[in-house]
């Protein structure tokens, strides 16, 4: 009897054991950018590697203020003429896959800024309308209704961000939930989307530890990523948080970590925290190059 029970003792520790071992080491997702270089391959190509949780179509480069809002897919496809629709199968076969696919708004280069609480609310039916559950006699994607829209506003001015996604948020009681995301800087608040992000509306947050020298990964200090990571997750409340990393050395003036240093010594510390949601690459074209998810999608 005594032996029995230390038997189940032993097997009750070791159950709890594993289950924090899991908890504290959380298997990630990756989400990766596509549409804004030529030469990345097809919408499908990409969904069909499988190792892509988040595809995230690049960008709405001009809106607010007035303006008509412009689709920008570079060679692609061009929006203007309706030479977008056909990716209408090309999202639905991504979303069979269980793929969120996700409309992003912003960039580094184009024209945008909103002026008022209405031009957001504008904005955000414009975007329902066109991209999402809504109706329009023009959807330059055609009738696949995306997942959600990623914040990755990089000037212009921080005003309104905070209403746009109360308005796009509200859409999810028509139906299909809208989810929000955001790509900001990793130096913290971010001064673009900081006060949006303050709203604790947004799902997923995939900060960029690039082109930012303070607290992007260095050889000589490693810390200074985690210390910006720790920040970031305990300051915001969101649903997941990713690494943004330049899926090769030149997609990104600093922060590409090599897949070794990031398997090893970044992604085990990252892991612990409970918000870890995993990485996001910019972008299809560079990790076409590198191969760069391929080869860390199973340790993410």
């Amino acid at each position: 009897m005594h032996t029995l029970k230390l038997k189940m003792t032993t097997l009750l520790s070791f159950v709890l054991i594993t289950a924090t071992l899991l908890a504290t080491s959380s298997a990630g997702n990756i989400a990766i950018y596509w549409g804004a270089i030529n030469n990345e391959g097809s919408l499908s190509d990409t969904c069909a590697t499988g190792n892509y949780a988040f595809v995230i179509i690049s960008f709405l480069r001009n809106f607010g203020n007035g303006q008509t809002p412009v689709l920008n897919l570079a060679d692609h496809c061009d929006p203007a003429s309706g030479g977008c629709t056909s990716l209408t199968d090309d999202i639905n076969y991504c979303q069979s896959r269980g793929i969120k696919v996700l409309l992003s708004i912003g960039g580094g280069t184009g024209s945008y800024i909103l002026t008022s609480d209405d031009d957001a609310r504008q904005v955000a039916d414009y975007i329902w309308n066109n991209y999402l559950g809504g109706q329009s006699s023009s959807r330059p994607l055609g009738d696949a209704l995306l997942d959600g829209v990623d914040f990755d506003i990089e000037g212009g001015s921080p005003d309104h961000y905070d209403d746009l996604a109360y308005y796009l948020s509200a859409y999810s009681n028509q139906g299909k939930k809208v989810y929000l995301t955001a790509a900001p800087q990793c130096p913290y608040p971010d001064a673009w989307v900081g006060k949006a992000l303050d709203t604790g509306l947004f799902d997923y947050v995939w900060v960029q530890f690039y082109n930012n020298p303070p607290c992007q990964f260095s050889e000589g200090r490693p810390s200074n990523l985690q210390e910006a990571w720790n920040q970031w997750t305990t300051a915001i409340q969101a649903k997941q948080f990713f690494l943004g990393l330049p899926a090769a050395p030149d997609a990104a003036d600093g922060g590409f970590i090599s897949t070794n240093d990031l398997t090893a010594q970044v992604l085990p510390a990252l892991k612990r925290s409970r918000n870890y949601g995993g990485v996001m690459l910019w972008s299809r074209y560079y990790d076409v190059e590198t191969g760069y998810s391929q080869a860390i999608v199973s340790s993410v």
